[in-house]
């Protein structure tokens, strides 16, 4: 079974430390995504249609809202992944532009070679983790390695266009489903009704599910998804409410749903992830 060694949370997002031995399902981030491995049997992810390999030399490189899944080879042993989740307004602290994290294309590749720089620093990350994983801690490190990553793997001196590029075709979004996702965001915790939803728009189910995958290249369903699991991190890690009352406040049946659901998209279980992210407020009180 997968386990959390460490999950560090902060302004700058999340940082964590998984010990991999099971597959996730697809699913996407608000966030871009970095998987570097730290040790154990080199692995794979998909990324879109790609399927790419996790090794020692090469990272896995994962654009806000993009879909992917870990594909974890049973025959093959555990690994350690360091998975980073960067908010774009963190970044922007270190350049204006490098908001456009938040955009599609920010990384060109979907994998790339790691340096001596960057894996070092990701090693000395995984470290101190290990060590002190409060967010105080964690984000000086992580600093200097997000830095070092967009330095070697983006365009970030044409981030200004790529963010111009992306605003633009955000705001060519059909106003149907601009109207959609609105919904979708509102309530999270239902599951989309899509023939409703095509319904109200004044479209073919079909045709709806084309242009919502078009403008936001993913599902309805992988839309909510991701919704949900943000806030279910967010409520499990920040509040006190029983597991049990934050699956019925996302709109699953039973908490077995809740854990079955959490655990396909992260992991782990929402109770492992809970102790596990508040060993850092723990050791800073």
């Amino acid at each position: 079974m997968s386990t959390a060694l460490r999950i560090a949370h902060g302004e700058f997002g999340r940082v964590a430390l998984l010990d991999m031995d099971r597959s996730l399902v697809r699913h996407a981030h608000p966030h871009c995504h970095v998987l570097i491995k730290a040790s154990g049997a080199d692995t794979q992810f998909a990324v879109g249609d790609h399927l790419v390999p996790l090794t020692d030399t090469q990272a896995v490189l994962i654009n806000t809202w993009e879909p992917h899944a870990y594909v974890h080879d049973q025959e093959r042993p555990r690994t350690t992944i360091l998975a980073l989740y960067i908010e774009p307004d963190w970044l922007k602290s270190f350049r204006p532009n490098w908001s456009a994290s938040g955009a599609p294309g920010f990384f060109e590749q979907p994998a790339g070679e790691v340096s001596p720089r960057i894996r070092r620093l990701s090693m000395d990350l995984a470290a101190q983790m290990l060590a002190d994983p409060t967010a105080e801690a964690t984000e000086v490190l992580l600093s200097d390695l997000m830095i070092s990553i967009i330095e070697r793997f983006t365009p970030w001196r044409a981030m200004s266009n790529l963010l111009r590029e992306f605003e633009a075709q955000h705001n060519q979004f059909d106003w149907r489903i601009r109207r959609a996702i609105t919904v979708l965001r509102n309530d999270p915790k239902a599951a989309p009704d899509v023939s409703a939803m095509a319904k109200e728009a004044g479209l073919s189910r079909a045709h709806f599910y084309r242009l919502f995958e078009r403008s936001t290249r993913m599902t309805p369903h992988l839309y909510v998804n991701l919704l949900r699991m943000e806030l279910a991190v967010k409520t499990v890690v920040h509040s006190d409410e029983s597991l049990a009352a934050v699956g019925d406040s996302l709109g699953f049946a039973a908490p077995s749903h809740f854990t079955r659901f959490f655990r396909d998209h992260s992991g782990v279980n929402p109770s492992e992830f809970r102790q596990v992210a508040r060993l850092g407020s723990a050791f800073s009180a």
